[in-house]
């Protein structure tokens, strides 16, 4: 299974320097799982930036692989990982998401880098 995080998603669907490396994964429907947050995040992102009619675009994608919470233990998890590896809260619960699903985790986040599951792409530049 694979997860990508938001600004995976937001890279893909603004057509930045880096979204043929997340492409293949998001186009994989059958082994991709979303997690709920990422789709608040990128949802947000997407109403402010290009308004309601993009971001039910954008809705519809990311709903079409399955969409996923975590549980009361996994939220634990999560904070105990935000704080071994310091951690926004976003990026911990992104990350326990993939690890409670056993799914890798693509991401161009530098603060994800070298966490175990996760398969990292350095942010160029001109990305969003």
């Amino acid at each position: 299974m694979n997860v990508v995080d938001s600004c995976g998603w937001l890279e893909y669907f603004s057509g930045g320097v880096n979204a043929s490396f997340f492409e293949p994964i998001l186009h994989d429907t059958d082994h991709l799982i979303v997690p709920a947050l990422t789709l608040f995040e990128v949802c947000r992102r997407v109403l402010t930036m290009r308004g309601e009619e993009a971001a039910r675009v954008v809705y519809g994608a990311m709903t079409v692989p399955q969409v996923v919470s975590l549980s009361p233990a996994d939220h634990f998890a999560a904070a105990q990982a935000a704080r071994r590896w310091k951690l926004a809260m976003a990026d911990a619960l992104i990350w326990q998401t993939a690890q409670a699903h056993g799914a890798a985790l693509y991401t161009q986040d530098v603060d994800l880098q070298g966490l175990p599951g996760v398969v990292y792409r350095p942010k160029l530049s001109s990305s969003p």
